[in-house]
């Protein structure tokens, strides 16, 4: 199960809000970045089991970081934005990302969902 979560959002203010939703549901957040390079780094150190990460970084696009993750065998990732997912095409499944949620629509509940 997963248990451990590194959100990846370049807006704080949206982190917090993920953090606490993610928290009350029984996960643990076990780090936060700001862009790509914070994020790769986190994994490396901490060895979330899940990463929740937004597709519009400053430095890379999380579609990228994504595809690098599942190349390395590293954790879930599950894809968020504020665009729908009808937006991205088929780059959402080429990515090897679990699957997306809209940022309007992230709940404890569609997280499970996808990284269980």
């Amino acid at each position: 199960m997963v248990k451990r979560v590194l959100i990846v959002d370049d807006h704080e203010p949206f982190r917090a809000i993920a953090r606490e939703l993610l928290e009350v549901a029984g996960y643990v957040v076990a780090g936060e970045a700001a862009d790509a390079a914070g994020a790769l780094a986190a994994v490396a150190a901490d060895a979330p089991d899940a990463v929740l990460l937004d597709v519009q970084l400053p430095d890379r696009d999380g579609f990228s970081v994504a595809r690098t993750l599942a190349r390395e065998g590293g954790p879930a990732v599950v894809l968020i934005s504020s665009r729908e997912a009808e937006d991205y095409g088929g780059r959402i499944e080429a990515c090897g990302a679990r699957g997306f949620i809209p940022k309007s629509k992230l709940s404890a509940a569609t997280f499970a969902a996808l990284v269980q």
